[in-house]
C-alpha cells in the first residue's frame, strides 16, 4: 500500500501538471504585442510537452524498476500521472471537436 507520503508527493504532481497550462495562459512567452494565435500555439505545444515528458518519466521510471533500481510506488506514481495528463489532453480535444461541431451547425 502506498505510503501517505507517496500520495501526498503524486497529488503535487499532478496538480504540477495541471497548473502548467494555466501559468503559461497568465504568462504567455508570445506576449509581446504579438496576435493571440502565438500564445494559443505556445500554450498548446507546453501542454503537449509535458505530456510527453510525463510519458518519457513513466518509461524510465518502469525501466529502472526493471533493473531493480526503483520501487513500484515511483512506477505506478509515475503512470498515474501520465493516464492524468493523457485524460487532460483527450477531455480537451473532445471538447474542442465538440466546439467546432457547434460552430458548423450555426446558420449562416
Amino acid at each position: 500500500m502506498a505510503s501517505p507520503l507517496a500520495a501526498a508527493s503524486a497529488y503535487a504532481n499532478i496538480a504540477r501538471l495541471t497548473t502548467d497550462p494555466t501559468r503559461a495562459l497568465a504568462n504567455p512567452p508570445g506576449a509581446g504585442g504579438a496576435s493571440g494565435e502565438g500564445s494559443f500555439a505556445s500554450l498548446l505545444k507546453d501542454a503537449i510537452g509535458a505530456v510527453s515528458e510525463a510519458g518519457r518519466k513513466s518509461d524510465v521510471q518502469t525501466q529502472a524498476m526493471v533493473n531493480g533500481k526503483s520501487n513500484m510506488v515511483d512506477v505506478v506514481t509515475a503512470v498515474a500521472e501520465t493516464q492524468v495528463a493523457v485524460d487532460a489532453v483527450v477531455a480537451v480535444r473532445d471538447k474542442v471537436i465538440q466546439a467546432y461541431d457547434e460552430i458548423m451547425k450555426m446558420p449562416i
